[in-house]
């Protein structure tokens, strides 16, 4: 029995599917950081989750008798505004967060001045050494080593020895291969004019020569087609062109390079849909997969630079100091649903209307500070007191 692909004794990877349709693994193109970012779905994820946590709010917090109090002064510029004199907070958190996702960690230096921060400063990882010594982590980077307590370190995934990193460009790199290669392909072939590989069949010349020139006179036939707009050219009587090799509609292209998006959604956890991919969307499930995002996805990056700030910038005892992102906005609905929420909230003495406003960005009103309840909510089984009789009134109603 002839083999194919369906045989279960034929491993199905991004080389062997290749090779199946005679390409070997030796012309697949390598894959770097540059490369895999030609490839759009590639470049979507990086953009996409670099820019979304860089924009997610991060407010440095204290623990009080009164609840969560925003710490005020140079902590809260250094974090909430500008990291540093060079950066303001996007460009260095995108900055950051693109080094996750693409070499898989990000690194930030802290500038220290006694025990005050002053300010966070950028670490290329791929110029930067960890290594352990005497039981301590350091980091080498511009000739200089810094201890792990001044260094914010977020790797996508350690390695067992707890230094060493996965990268997700890395881990994915023959689902991004396979990409690269049906990009390459696809524009090669449209570049050509969309025309597939030719085999020339019919009485062939005799000889070596022979056959160059025929191939040449063909050959040029096919170009002074292509060049003057026509679409007909003349071939040699008993001669006949036939396609050789797959074209993309029959070798399912279109599928494949969707099928490509799904894998590198899922060497990111995203769901397709913020990849453009809306082959599977509808209006129900949107809101579903923007839910799905937020709790495990941004929430969980969120979570992992939350703890390397508070544990480096505050320290193990950090006086109920902390640092935390406020995933509300990423929840934002549309202006209807927020006015019920915002409603729901102040009626039932969750909110102030002056925090509604603020999250509005309105200013406060003066008396917008009291926690409010609805007054007809009463405990089961009591009556409401008699209405008071108006002032005027006898107890008949007699003016």
């Amino acid at each position: 029995m002839s083999e194919n692909i369906e045989n279960p004794t034929i491993p199905v990877s991004a080389e062997n599917f290749l090779a199946f349709f005679g390409v070997s693994s030796g012309n697949l193109p390598n894959v770097s950081i540059d490369s895999a970012l030609t490839v759009p779905a590639v470049w979507a994820a990086v953009a996409f989750l670099s820019r979304t946590l860089a924009a997610t709010p991060l407010h440095p917090f204290r623990r009080t008798d009164k609840g969560p109090e925003k710490l005020r002064g140079k902590l809260s510029i250094v974090v909430h505004e500008n990291p540093n004199p060079e950066m303001d907070a996007f460009k260095f958190r995108q900055w950051f967060w693109q080094q996750v996702f693409t070499g898989g960690r990000g690194l930030a230096w802290i500038e220290r001045n006694g025990q005050n921060v002053e300010a966070l400063w950028p670490m290329d990882p791929r110029k930067t050494t960890v290594k352990r010594t005497a039981g301590r982590t350091l980091y080498r980077f511009e000739d200089k080593e810094y201890p792990a307590a001044d260094v914010i370190d977020v790797p996508f995934m350690l390695r067992a020895c707890g230094l060493k990193h996965y990268g997700p460009i890395t881990m994915a790199g023959k689902a991004i291969q396979l990409a690269l290669a049906m990009n390459s392909y696809g524009s090669n072939f449209f570049a050509g004019g969309g025309v597939p590989p030719l085999a020339l069949t019919g009485p062939l010349p005799q000889g070596a020569d022979g056959m160059k020139r025929a191939l040449a006179d063909v050959h040029r036939a096919i170009e002074a087609a292509k060049n003057s707009d026509k679409p007909l050219f003349p071939l040699p009587p008993g001669h006949e062109l036939k396609p050789i090799g797959f074209d993309p509609a029959k070798g399912q292209m279109i599928e494949a390079r969707r099928f490509q998006i799904e894998e590198i959604a899922r060497a990111y956890q995203l769901p397709p849909v913020f990849l453009q991919d809306l082959t599977r969307a509808t209006f129900s499930n949107a809101e579903q997969q923007d839910l799905h995002l937020v709790k495990h996805l941004i929430g969980q990056w969120a979570a992992a630079l939350e703890g390397e700030m508070n544990l480096k910038v505050f320290g193990r005892m950090n006086n109920g100091r902390y640092v935390k992102h406020n995933l509300d906005g990423l929840l934002r609905g549309d202006f209807a649903s927020r006015m019920t929420g915002y409603a729901t909230s102040i009626q039932n003495a969750v909110r102030t209307p002056n925090e509604v406003r603020a999250l509005e960005d309105l200013p406060a009103h003066p008396e917008g500070n009291d926690l409010l309840l609805q007054g007809a909510t009463v405990p089961l089984g009591a009556t409401a007191p008699a209405p008071t009789p108006n002032k005027g009134q006898d107890n008949a109603g007699q003016p």
